[in-house]
């Protein structure tokens, strides 16, 4: 019998709102664990990364999926190339390129240059033809260097409460192939 993933959400700069998609999914499936930073609004890579491996340990890694956005994917990225753990997979939705100017107005301390190394593990990287955080091409990058699947949703924005995507029932959609 095959078991349940064990789902975690990784929010990115500022976390995710109430009527962010990523807070749809935990009000929809009670138990998937958001991974709470101790600093949303000027993050430090090695805090960020160091918050998630210990929300892992212990965890049956087989078993973890994690489900992040924005800023949270280059931490899910820093992980995997600082600890190198299998995961069962990740869905990385609206990677932002912390490379570019838009991160200068943002306190964020060390998550450049951008990961880029291939992750340990399956994901898919869903991105936007009008993300403000990430070029198309950039997105592309990310992906092909990752070795991810990649998942074009058209002019979305940056897939978020500001876009529209508050509870992105396609998104939810996206997750559950990997459960």
């Amino acid at each position: 019998m095959q078991q349940t993933a064990r789902v975690f959400i990784v929010p990115g700069l500022g976390s995710s709102g109430p009527d962010h998609w990523q807070t749809y999914f935990e009000r929809t499936r009670p138990d998937f664990t958001r991974i709470n930073q101790r600093e949303w609004d000027a993050p430090d890579r090695a805090s960020w990364v160091a918050t998630l491996e210990q929300a892992l340990a212990g965890e049956d890694l087989s078993r973890v999926v994690l489900v992040a956005h924005s800023l949270g994917c280059v931490t899910v990225a820093h992980w995997a190339g600082q600890f190198g753990h299998r995961i069962k997979g990740a869905l990385l939705v609206a990677p932002s390129d912390v490379e570019t100017a838009h991160y200068a107005a943002f306190p964020t301390t060390g998550f450049g240059p951008m990961p880029l190394a291939r992750l340990p593990f399956p994901s898919t990287v869903v991105f936007s033809q009008n993300d403000e955080w990430v070029t198309p091409a950039r997105a592309r990058q990310f992906a092909g260097a990752w070795g991810s699947e990649l998942v074009d949703i058209g002019a979305a924005g940056h897939i978020n409460t500001a876009s529209g995507h508050g509870a992105w029932p396609a998104g939810l959609a996206l997750l559950d192939e990997w459960r």
